[in-house]
């Protein structure tokens, strides 16, 4: 049942949090995190959002706390925001938007990653809206974002929009501050000075 969840996730590495370096990343609260691996905020239908630079670690955090809430039977789906508001345009464009919103509300958590890489169009941010105001107080979002609140307007489009959408994430959430350099940057460096 756990693998079928773990696949049914789509998560696109299977990453646990006993993996997770917490020593790069010294901003991040380790206490905090092991708590939210309980998923008791799941079942509270609590948010959880990530932010900071790229490479600190964001997306890990959110397999690893998405793997465990596989874990602890809970139902569970990964995906991009990018790839998530292309799915919605997609669905509209083929009549099935009721459907995959049904789909998505059906999910104890749900995973949006990399909120802000790509700035969305306004149906993209209108769709999106649907999707976190559907799942308010009904089920968990965990978003990870390389940006700050106060930009999240340069991906919304509008201060309205924007603004609507964190009442009503940050209404019950948990922010992980994930600042510090890129680990990845950091292995590559290490690998070139061994070389």
């Amino acid at each position: 049942m756990v693998e079928r969840r773990i696949k049914a996730a789509k998560f696109p590495a299977t990453k646990s949090l006993d993996s997770f370096d917490f020593k790069a990343i010294p901003s991040l609260n380790k206490v905090l995190v092991t708590e939210l691996a309980r998923c008791e905020c799941i079942t509270h239908r609590e948010n959880i959002i990530a932010l900071g630079p790229s490479g600190t670690g964001k997306t890990h955090a959110a397999l690893g706390l998405g793997l465990a809430a596989c874990q602890k039977g809970m139902r569970v789906r990964f995906v991009t925001a990018a790839a998530l508001v292309h799915e919605m345009i997609e669905a509209v464009d083929e009549r099935r938007l009721q459907r995959l919103q049904k789909q998505l509300a059906t999910q104890d958590l749900l995973i949006i990653d990399e909120l802000g890489f790509v700035p969305l169009s306004k149906t993209g941010a209108e769709l999106l809206f649907e999707v976190i105001s559907q799942r308010y107080e009904r089920g968990s979002i965990i978003i990870t974002s390389n940006l700050p609140f106060d930009e999240w307007t340069e991906v919304f489009g509008t201060e309205r929009l924007t603004g609507a959408i964190l009442d009503r994430l940050t209404h019950h959430v948990h922010i992980l501050e994930m600042n510090g350099d890129s680990y990845r940057l950091r292995q590559s460096r290490k690998a070139k000075s061994k070389t």
